[in-house]
Formats: structure tokens, C-alpha cells, sequence
């Protein structure tokens, strides 16, 4: 049988006690089914181990040896010939909705590469982490789309997929590949996805870690990085708003700890 529009690809790396939610909510979008591949990335913790031994019929299972999200998330979305992948973490869910809204502005908008929208925090923290709209400059800075979403095969084929060596920020990084290649985002002004917010988790890991993977990123796409003055005409921001955004992103000033104290403190509830 062919594949359905849409194929779902969960790596799992010792998250099997919340696996169940995030297949749940995959398997309950309305319409169309999607095609399930979870890849348990090495797991070693054996709730984890006795999860994937009881996955839901039809789901499949990839195993590798511990490699990261990013070539879990390639491991799966190669084994698929769906036009529409989708990335979900183990440990994240899916509004009802969600495949169908992200379906469509793909559709509807032949040159997004992706669709992107809202994120909602549940657990150590609750809130919605609202991006702004789709802006190439403001891009080159941060990773302002967050959880990619829905992504065309097309374009995770161009841009060879995640990179597997950044070790980290992979999301952002496919986002400038695709910019390079002449995709754009689309924003979608709903929430898309229920991220799972632990004590500590793999968002501040890399956070500690900004600069040295922004380096890395801006030695994989020189070209774009060199087109800067170009895309700041694309902005809403004004010359003094550049500076500082450049400025405060590239750098980013506060020790990783604080600035989650502050955004727990300041914008969401918990933390």
C-alpha cells in the first residue's frame, strides 16, 4: 500500500513512559491516518525497553545504537515516502487538529517548506511560547521557529536532512539549509504542539552551549550569513532594532541558568 500523506517520526531515547501519549495523539488527528515510526534511539532503561515491546498495532519500530534525535529523526523519515514528515519527540504531543491545520498551509503555500505555529508548555512549566512571524533576518539570529512542525519531504531532501554532527539546534539549522534553497516558513497562528517542559532538558543543554553551536551553524552556510544586508530589507525591524537583535541573540549574555530562572519566573507559570 502506498504511504498516507503524512508519516510521523518519534525518536525515543529512555522517555517509554511518556511514548504512549505521544503516539496517542498522533494516532487520534482527525482525518487521514498517519503512517507511526518510532525509532528508539539506544534506549537503555528497561520501561523504555518494555514500551517499545508493547507499541500500538501498526506502529513501527526502527532500533540504532545511540546517535541523537537528529539521526533518529533521519533513520525514520528515510524509510517513508510520505510528501509530509513530521518530527514529534517522545515525550511532546499533538493538539487534535494539528496534521490537518499544518497540512493545509503547506498545501495552500507551494513555497513554504515547512508549517510552524504555536507551542504550549505542560509539566515543570505551563504557557505558550508564541513566534513571531516568518523573517529571514531575524532567522539568521534565532531560531525563531522553534519546533519545525510539518516539514515537506521535498525540502528535507534538498537540505540532506538534519546534520547529524552539530550536536544540537538541529531545528534551527534545517531552517537556514532551507532558507538557502529558497523556502520560507509558514506561521500558523494556533498551537501545533504540546512541548513537555523537564526540570532541565535538552533546550538548555544547547542553550549553554549557543555560541559554540552558532559558530558552527554560521561555518555551514556562509553564502547566507554573507546575503545579511539583503534580508534586512525583508524586516520589520529598524536599524537600531538590528543592532540590538544581532547584537543580544548572537551573544546571548546571560548565563544559560538565569535566563530559565527568568523566562520560569517571568513569562511562564512554574520554573
Amino acid at each position: 500500500m502506498p504511504d498516507p500523506d503524512v508519516t510521523v517520526v518519534i525518536p525515543c531515547f529512555n522517555h517509554g513512559r511518556f511514548l504512549a501519549e505521544a503516539i496517542s495523539s498522533a494516532l487520534g488527528q482527525e482525518g487521514e491516518r498517519p503512517r507511526v515510526i518510532v525509532v528508539d534511539d539506544g534506549s537503555t532503561d528497561q520501561g523504555t525497553l518494555a514500551a517499545l515491546e508493547a507499541l500500538p498495532e501498526g506502529v513501527e519500530l526502527i532500533r540504532q545504537a545511540n546517535a541523537g534525535p537528529a539521526a533518529a529523526r533521519n533513520a525514520g523519515m528515510g524509510q517513508t515516502t510520505s510528501p509530509y514528515l513530521l518530527p514529534l519527540d517522545a515525550d511532546d504531543r499533538l493538539p487534535p487538529g494539528t496534521l490537518a491545520a499544518l497540512k493545509e498551509a503547506l498545501e495552500r503555500d507551494p513555497r513554504a517548506g515547512y508549517a510552524y505555529g504555536t507551542m504550549r508548555h505542560f509539566g515543570d512549566w505551563s504557557g505558550e511560547v508564541v513566534f513571531p512571524p516568518f523573517d529571514p533576518f531575524r532567522l539568521l539570529y534565532r531560531g525563531i521557529v522553534g519546533w519545525i512542525g510539518l516539514v515537506r519531504r521535498r525540502t528535507w531532501e534538498e537540505v540532506g536532512g538534519y546534520d547529524e554532527e552539530l550536536g544540537g539546534m538541529e531545528d534551527w539549522n534545517l531552517t537556514l539549509a532551507a532558507l538557502e534553497r529558497g523556502w520560507h516558513g509558514h506561521r500558523l497562528d494556533r498551537v501545533v504542539l504540546e512541548y513537555r517542559k523537564h526540570d532541565w532538558s535538552g533546550v538548555e543543554r544547547d542553550r549553554a552551549r549557543h555560541r559554540e553551536l552558532f559558530k558552527r551553524m554560521r561555518a555551514r552556510h556562509p553564502d547566507l550569513y554573507a546575503r545579511e544586508r539583503e534580508l534586512a530589507k525583508q524586516t520589520d525591524l529598524t536599524p537600531i532594532g538590528r543592532t540590538f537583535y544581532r547584537t543580544w541573540w548572537r551573544y546571548r549574555p546571560l548565563p544559560a541558568k538565569l535566563e530559565r530562572w527568568l523566562y520560569g519566573k517571568l513569562l511562564f507559570r512554574g520554573g
